[in-house]
């Protein structure tokens, strides 16, 4: 797959997917080496454990009746798609992009964001976002607040 894939589930998707993910139970959980899955009368499909957890990511978001979007960590994104990745406004992004956050190229007048770079960017953000709950915890317990 090269390209940015948008999945939503039909409604009687959200059942199925939730029955799925409970049927995968411990699978997703240990570690180890490749699984096999059964599929309705054909060899086993052997694949990575780590495909196993990816699969059951979209299982849980099925069984929510939320869409998922894949898209590979080498696909280069308009900024209006990177944007809808991060779930924020375009001049948002625009703004993250010209502050240096975020890595991008650019393609004649046009701005290409690397899905690798949202992805890192994303993880720094949780990141600051964490620090900055811990030195708020910090402070509320010196301030004999909690």
């Amino acid at each position: 797959m090269s390209q940015v894939a948008t999945l939503v589930p039909e409604p009687r998707d959200t059942e199925l997917a939730a029955s799925a993910l409970r049927d995968l139970g411990a699978a997703t959980v240990a570690t180890g080496g490749p699984i096999r899955l059964h599929v309705d009368g054909r060899d086993d499909v052997v694949m990575p454990r780590s495909v196993l957890t990816a699969l059951a990511q979209v299982l849980e978001s099925f069984a929510q009746g939320e869409g998922v979007t894949v898209v590979p960590a080498h696909a280069e994104l308009t900024t209006q798609q990177a944007a809808d990745v991060l779930n924020v406004s375009r001049p948002f992004l625009i703004g993250l992009l010209d502050a240096g956050q975020i890595e991008y190229r650019t393609v004649g007048t046009h701005r290409r964001v690397r899905a690798a770079s949202l992805v890192r960017y994303l993880h720094e953000d949780d990141a600051r976002r964490k620090a900055a709950a811990d030195a708020l915890t910090a402070d509320a317990h010196a301030l004999g607040l909690t």
